[in-house]
């Protein structure tokens, strides 16, 4: 019970303005109790779930759950993460506490620079990401991989009522929308790090979700590496490398990875990432000059703070001077 009311105020934030979110606490208490006591005799079912697609930048098809069963994926993540994070490699940096992408790219960044002897010497970068990573996840090899960590019969009666309320194809995908979803997904992949730092003896290996990065002296070799994890993946885990996004770049022509561009002295964001800011920037001055609200005000407002915040990362004083410049033009001051 406990943990349903701990989990249910991380749940919560950022939400209270959300009508589904205002209904369910509007008898807080009693949907709790009643959500404990179907946790209690395994009566619980998961319910169906609200399709729709977001643009970041790529469509994705996100599957969003009740407010009932996304409390109840917050109250699963905070028992299930620290079982299973401690068996992740320190270079996996997607949804896990004091990682993320900015993590991610410093320590590429830095990576380079030791393997490369400070840009002295030439290096490469083997760059790959899976093939419809998410939909692809088979589920009896997760709750396999799952079982090895997780002793609790009861636990794992929940885990598989989880990964049974969604499926792409029979047996097989995890909705993008739990915060379960993205744990799991680890689980999944951490087959893969296990794979390549262990089996390959990869030392210049990091991944953000389903894309990662290997750098090595060499070009053949970073070839036949490919083919190697494609294998890997192919008869362990039911994946397969993205075949057209496979690349290896000479470091000093920078490495695309995560909205930045990592070159030899400093860091550009992407040309995508930059005209994708600026378009979503005029929607926003567009929305707000119409609408000419406080609220609406307020959210450009803050959008343009978080792009600045982005271009903190990077050197990005051209497109910092630009947005500052819209910024006047609206009338807003950040």
């Amino acid at each position: 019970m406990k943990n349903l009311f701990l989990a249910w105020k991380e749940f919560k934030k950022g939400k209270t303005n959300s009508q589904d979110v205002q209904e369910f606490a509007l008898y807080l208490e009693d949907n709790i109790f009643q959500l404990h006591e179907e946790l209690k005799s395994c009566r619980y079912t998961h319910g169906a779930y609200t399709p729709f697609f977001v643009t970041d930048p790529k469509l994705r098809h996100i599957h969003k759950a009740s407010v009932r069963d996304r409390l109840l994926h917050h109250a699963v993540f905070r028992v299930l993460y620290p079982i299973l994070d401690q068996n992740f490699i320190y270079d996996s940096y997607s949804c896990r506490a004091g990682k993320g992408s900015h993590r991610a790219v410093d320590r590429l960044e830095r990576f380079i620079a030791k393997l490369s002897h400070n840009n002295s010497r030439l290096i490469y970068a083997l760059k790959c990401d899976i093939r419809k990573f998410f939909d692809s996840i088979d589920q009896n090899v997760l709750v396999r991989l799952i079982d090895r960590k997780i002793q609790d019969e009861r636990a794992r009666w929940l885990i598989g009522q989880i990964l049974g309320s969604f499926s792409k194809i029979p047996g097989a995908g995890l909705p993008l929308g739990n915060v379960t979803s993205q744990l799991l997904a680890n689980t999944y992949l951490n087959e893969l790090d296990q794979f390549i730092k262990h089996n390959l003896k990869e030392k210049y290996y990091l991944r953000y979700c389903d894309d990662f990065i290997i750098l090595g002296e060499n070009k053949n070799t970073l070839s036949l590496l490919a083919e190697k994890i494609n294998n890997f993946l192919l008869k362990n885990l039911k994946l397969s490398l993205h075949t057209d996004k496979i690349t290896i770049r000479k470091h000093r022509q920078g490495i695309d990875f995560l909205g930045y561009v990592a070159l030899p002295h400093h860091r550009v964001l992407r040309t995508r990432t930059k005209r994708r800011i600026i378009r979503k920037i005029l929607k926003n001055k567009e929305r707000f000059e119409s609408e000419n609200t406080l609220i609406s005000g307020s959210f450009f407002k803050q959008s343009l703070q978080s792009y600045l915040g982005i271009l903190k990362h990077c050197n990005g004083y051209e497109i910092e001077k630009e947005i500052i410049w819209l910024s006047g033009l609206a009338g807003i001051e950040i």
